[in-house]
């Protein structure tokens, strides 16, 4: 590998730079790598050196040291340096390393103890997957590969470093990594890797909550998280992350479902990830009909299944999974609205323009989309082809309804009351038509809209006899009328209702 093909940021070289003029060693190393040689811009970049954290300090103006495991973050510019001095304005801190070899991991989750200035080759043994146990020599182009990681990224598949049970006991939350990484990455995992991860999932019960929910982010953000969610399933993992999604294993549904209660739940959390919905959406898809075990009867008159109330339940459940995980509160909330809510577009006997206001006020103008994206990766993770049909158009098209600004006086720049002050006029009759005069007048022109021009017109409209001015008010009605159907004409015709 020639590092010259690849960009690497200046501050990355300045910290490698300064270390080897130190006469030490310094290899950028792990997943940087990796993506280096899947040609993907590396979110982090981590450096490893045989420099102790001290020695490492020394040579930097702005550092900062505050963990066990020797990790120094080395601030890439200075306070005093010009902001374009830098490739990578948004890279603020490089990870600088020393070559560790560790102890035993009694808690399955970190060290007992880490011993520092060993040598490349037992720090790199010490990593949890071949393919981040790469280091590369910036100058030289040189790739130290202990483990065969290069041929494992050629075969596209994820590989224990050494022992996978050792490495698996060291810290349990390799095996969630594992499977993630396989999701992010689009790649398998190898059989005795995949093996070692079944025969220690009970170990995860010793990871924390809020490690465990990183890794579930990372991995429902992923590009393929139902693949990463059925070797969960295999594997035993899904236990100790989302056991409710467990009892929908088997559940077979009526009619207009073709796939289980899991199934389905995998398909529509696929599909919110093929169309790159939210983090949220993604979620909600996953959980929207969570509550269906719980709630299924067999109805003696259809000889199907029933799920009356499955949201409401499954809301409930929604939320107790999320905060058992240490989800944001408000994370949680937006989550749990668009589970409990997720029924409304699925009933056409629901959906009038009253009832989409109520839905709107239920589930928040920020969430309305939203929801409308659940429900579609809803019908899509039911094995129905079309994503958009004439009924989702016409939800669509009803929202926008319900949500643009309606053609009403309220427009105006002026009210009633500042009507009377200017005019001295009583409140009756006039002052309405008044307003619906001016609001055709400024239907016609907007450049009107404002208080000077609206009280110098009122001041006009207030010496018309009662007659005329309830004509000019019953033609700023009619105007009304009129450009509201023209844009909702125009509103059903974008979304060919």
């Amino acid at each position: 590998m020639d590092s010259a093909n690849y960009s690497i940021p200046q501050e990355v070289t300045r910290v490698t730079s300064t270390l080897k003029r130190a006469n030490f060693e310094a290899y950028l190393v792990g997943g940087c790598v990796r993506d280096l040689l899947l040609n993907k811009t590396p979110k982090d970049w981590d450096i490893t050196t045989n420099a102790h954290p001290d020695q490492i300090q020394a040579l930097f103006e702005e550092t900062f040291y505050n963990n066990q495991f020797g990790t120094v973050g080395v601030v890439s510019m200075s306070s005093t340096q010009a902001d374009e001095k830098a490739t990578d304005p948004t890279l603020k801190v490089i990870e600088v390393t020393p070559y560790r070899k560790e102890g035993t991991y009694s808690d399955s989750r970190r060290p007992d103890n880490v011993e520092f200035g060993v040598s490349l080759h037992e720090d790199l043994a010490r990593r949890d997957f071949t393919i981040n146990a790469l280091a590369l020599d910036i100058d030289k182009g040189h790739i130290v590969d202990c483990y065969k990681g290069q041929a494992d990224l050629a075969a596209q598949q994820l590989r224990a470093v050494g022992n996978p049970n050792e490495r698996f006991q060291e810290d349990a939350l390799r095996m969630l990594r594992a499977i993630r990484l396989g999701a992010e990455l689009g790649f398998s995992i190898e059989q005795k890797t995949f093996e070692a991860i079944s025969q220690n999932a009970h170990l995860l019960k010793n990871i924390s909550k809020e490690r465990i929910r990183d890794e579930l982010i990372k991995t429902i953000m992923s590009p393929y998280p139902m693949e990463a969610l059925l070797h969960m399933k295999q594997t035993g993992l899904l236990t100790y992350i989302l056991p409710d999604l467990e009892s929908g294993i088997g559940i077979e549904q009526n009619h207009s479902h073709i796939y289980t209660v899991f199934e389905h739940l995998l398909r529509a959390l696929q599909h919110a990830a093929d169309k790159n919905f939210s983090l949220e959406v993604r979620l909600a898809s996953l959980f929207h009909d969570i509550g269906k075990p719980a709630s299924r009867r067999n109805s003696a008159e259809t000889k199907e299944y029933t799920f009356y109330g499955h949201e409401v339940v499954g809301s409930r459940v929604t939320r107790k999974a999320l905060e058992n995980l240490r989800f944001p509160k408000e994370t949680v909330e937006k989550i749990v609205k668009l589970v409990r809510w997720h029924m409304f577009f699925s009933d056409p006997d629901k959906i009038t323009l009253s009832a989409v206001r109520r839905m709107i006020v239920n589930v928040g103008v920020e969430n309305i989309w939203e929801l409308l994206n659940v429900r579609m990766c809803d019908r899509i993770g039911s094995g129905r082809p079309k994503e958009q049909p004439f009924r989702f158009r016409k939800y669509t098209s009803m929202v926008e309804e319900a949500l643009r600004d309606p053609v009403s006086v309220d427009m105006l720049k002026i009210d009633g009351l500042k009507i009377m002050d200017v005019t001295r006029e009583k409140p009756g009759p006039r002052i309405g038509n008044m307003l619906h005069a001016l609001l055709e007048e400024v239907l016609d022109d907007p450049s009107m809209n404002t208080e000077d021009l609206l009280e110098k017109r009122v001041l006009e409209l207030s010496t018309l006899p009662d007659e005329e001015l309830a004509e000019k008010g019953k033609q700023g009605k009619n105007k009304k009328e009129e450009v509201e159907e023209r844009e909702l004409e125009e509103l059903r015709r974008k979304h060919k209702v």
